[in-house]
């Protein structure tokens, strides 16, 4: 893994967003919408653009089981990134 300082309000790749953002949405699509929690959470990430810390917003918004589960569905590259930016 790269040891450089990782900086958190600097946008990813379009790539990486994209992948971040389709799984996010895969698992948001899995919550039931009974009170309005799953509109809610989609929302909020639908039409969010890639730009500056938006990408880790969306995976702050999951607890840490949810955010394994995200690192298990996406690219290993994108994976990686995630790890850096959760600093774990």
């Amino acid at each position: 893994m790269n040891t450089d300082k990782f900086d958190y309000y600097t946008a990813p790749s379009n790539e990486i967003f994209n992948d971040i953002k389709e799984n996010a949405i895969k698992i948001w699509k899995t919550y039931d919408n009974t009170y309005g929690y799953q509109d809610e959470k989609l929302n909020r990430i639908k039409d969010i653009k890639n730009f500056k810390d938006n990408t880790w917003f969306i995976v702050g918004m999951f607890d840490t089981n949810n955010q394994a589960k995200l690192l298990s569905m996406v690219k290993p590259e994108t994976a990686e990134m995630i790890i850096k930016a959760r600093g774990y």
